[in-house]
């Protein structure tokens, strides 16, 4: 059985200053703090839309260290249009912000970090129809450069004036141990279907058709370990559900597979081999 109907929630992230990071959030990626109880940290997202980010403080971290880190690669915020990622791309660039930048077949892709090096992608689809496919149908992705010129003449006189209607959590990538059992856990435990496996140490899984809701790779190197409680790491990411029967037959198959939710998750919370969790929720 498969994930049917799925989204994606707000990540929470452990950062040194919550407040240094809601300005750069505001700043940078145009989220406002969003109507719900943030206890003591923040919460951010679109105007009027969804919940993106949820910060949590943990005062004095240790900035992510990029390499030698299991946990988080990236999250990624999905604009509704390439002529919004391309006003970002301009804003960005005024800003000063460092970007790398990559075309992926299926998408175009900026690339940045936020004050505590927590990495972020963000990102516009192409069209379904020109996802590029192998000679079986499966979706393909690779990693070429991104025509920035013209994705910045996308925008036409459109500027930046903050994240817009339609945006969105796209995917979470996150460092990995081991491939088979990072499959283990997210396939055959929580139901994503592989969509890519041909990608040099990396492995995408999505449902619906989508070319992937989750990233995973081992590209941290030998040795690598999850973050300790004295950096800024990703705590949590949230899979969205349609009802409280999809989110109660996802628990009942990690079960099946031998994992089992924690204690303090409201029994649909689980944590994958690196100490990365997943919350199950109704949409």
């Amino acid at each position: 059985m498969t994930l049917r109907d799925v989204g994606l929630g707000p990540v929470r992230l452990a950062v040194a200053d919550v407040d240094r990071s809601a300005t750069w959030y505001g700043r940078v990626l145009g989220l406002v703090p969003a109507p719900e109880d943030a206890g003591r940290g923040a919460t951010l997202g679109v105007p009027g839309g969804d919940a993106l980010v949820r910060l949590v403080p943990r005062p004095g971290a240790r900035p992510h260290p990029g390499r030698g880190r299991l946990g988080l690669y990236h999250f990624a915020v999905l604009l509704p249009d390439r002529a919004s990622l391309g006003a970002f791309l301009a804003h960005a660039r005024a800003l000063g912000v460092p970007l790398g930048a990559a075309d992926h077949g299926v998408s175009e892709a900026l690339y940045t970090s936020d004050p505590d090096g927590l990495g972020i992608e963000v990102y516009a689809d192409r069209p379904v129809d020109a996802w590029p496919r192998s000679a079986s149908g499966g979706i393909e992705m690779g990693t070429a450069p991104l025509d920035a010129g013209s994705l910045i003449a996308a925008a036409r006189d459109r500027s930046w004036s903050g994240a817009p209607a339609g945006t969105r959590m796209g995917h979470v990538h996150l460092h990995v141990g081991d491939l088979a059992e990072a499959e283990r856990f997210y396939a055959d435990g929580l139901g994503l279907q592989p969509t890519l496996r041909g990608y040099p140490g990396a492995l995408f899984l999505a449902a619906d058709g989508y070319h992937h809701h989750l990233g995973l790779n081992t590209w941290a190197g030998p040795g690598a370990t999850p973050a300790g409680p004295t950096e800024a790491a990703l705590l949590d990411w949230e899979v969205r559900l349609p009802d409280d029967g999809a989110v109660r037959a996802a628990v009942d198959r990690m079960r099946s597979g031998g994992f089992e939710p924690l204690a303090e998750g409201g029994d649909s919370t689980f944590e994958d081999p690196w100490g990365t969790r997943v919350a199950l929720r109704v949409a």
